[in-house]
């Protein structure tokens, strides 16, 4: 038995599936049920696609009218989807410590930008690249925010807390500033 997922040798369902998704990411298209039948509804979301893209307007999916779903679908559905992580590795035991250069260290001082923007409590780090005096203030403060030992130093457990905490201070919306207990 294949997973709901899987439309492989289901043209149909494919089709559907791709003007869902289109019909989702934009509102000139319709959204699609995908019950692997051409029914009505079917012929008409293809029918608004063909004309919203120059194509001949027939309702009746051709190699044209495929290509250009399948080309329109690619990106829509990369909307759909969650961001792509980034992984940063640290090797075990691995600390960055003042006077450290390293690309990671741009990535966590974007952090702390935005967390120093939402606590009051962190202080802002420069943006260097380098775990300078100034950084090193801003991941102690964060650190102590955290209830972790301030060392300035950026390792695994800190790197795990700055994780956690960014998703929730970028996400609070424009010009909301919440300040957590303590902080």
């Amino acid at each position: 038995m294949r997973p709901g997922e899987s439309f492989v040798g289901q043209p149909i369902r494919s089709l559907q599936t791709m003007l869902r998704v289109l019909g989702e990411n934009d509102g000139r298209y319709m959204r699609v049920i995908p019950d692997g039948i051409y029914g009505p509804q079917t012929m008409a979301a293809v029918t608004a696609f063909q004309r919203n893209h120059g194509l001949s307007v027939t309702g009746i999916v051709d190699q044209m009218t495929w290509e250009a779903i399948t080309a329109a679908y690619e990106p829509a559905v990369i909307e759909q989807i969650e961001a792509q992580p980034v992984d940063v590795i640290l090797n075990p035991g691995q600390v960055l410590r003042k006077g450290t250069s390293s690309p990671y260290l741009y990535v966590a001082q974007a952090l702390l930008l935005v967390l120093s923007q939402r606590y009051s409590s962190v202080s802002a780090p420069s943006q260097s690249g380098i775990l300078d005096a100034v950084t090193s203030d801003s991941i102690a403060s964060f650190q102590a925010l955290s209830a972790l030992p301030m060392t300035g130093e950026l390792d695994k457990i800190t790197w795990k807390h700055l994780a956690l905490h960014f998703p929730l201070a970028a996400n609070l919306g424009q010009g909301t500033v919440r300040q957590i207990p303590g902080g």
